[in-house]
């Protein structure tokens, strides 16, 4: 089976390229598998280039899950995580992805420094305090942007 990245998957959602949405038509007919990486790519781009919203992408992961060509790796973990994504937007669909591939793994609690993800997982995360002497002014860790989340 074919696969594809993340500018094939953003072409069939967003269709802003006439000529690359048909391509990608044309290449995923035959039958297609979706990496989750790809995927969490994809909602990334979606929310942070072409500026959508968390309902916005959710229906998009929804499209994708219900192609009748494309079969999504792990499709029962994306489900989940769209679920809790239409839950808990503010978490991010990434987030709710990893949390739920660490579910099916057994791997629980996933710790994070990210308070939304730790403390709104319904206990299935784990936020971690910082140990060790305080950072002086100036040399305090940067913290990871804002993926696009909400």
């Amino acid at each position: 089976m074919r696969a594809v990245d993340t500018n094939v998957l953003v072409r069939l959602i967003t269709r802003d390229d006439a000529r690359q949405a048909a391509s990608a038509d044309a290449f995923v007919e035959k039958g297609t598998w979706v990496s989750v990486l790809a995927l969490a790519e994809a909602t990334w781009v979606l929310a942070t280039v072409y500026e959508q919203n968390a309902s916005s992408l959710a229906t998009a992961v929804e499209m994708l899950l219900n192609h009748k060509d494309l079969t999504l790796q792990d499709s029962d973990v994306v489900a989940a995580a769209l679920d809790l994504f239409r839950s808990r937007p503010a978490l991010g669909f990434s987030d709710c992805l990893m949390l739920q591939l660490a579910r099916k793994a057994g791997h629980l609690p996933l710790g994070t420094f990210d308070r939304n993800l730790g403390g709104g997982a319904g206990g299935s995360a784990c936020l971690l305090a910082p140990t060790g002497p305080t950072p002086r002014a100036g040399g305090a860790p940067r913290s990871i942007p804002d993926r696009g989340r909400g």
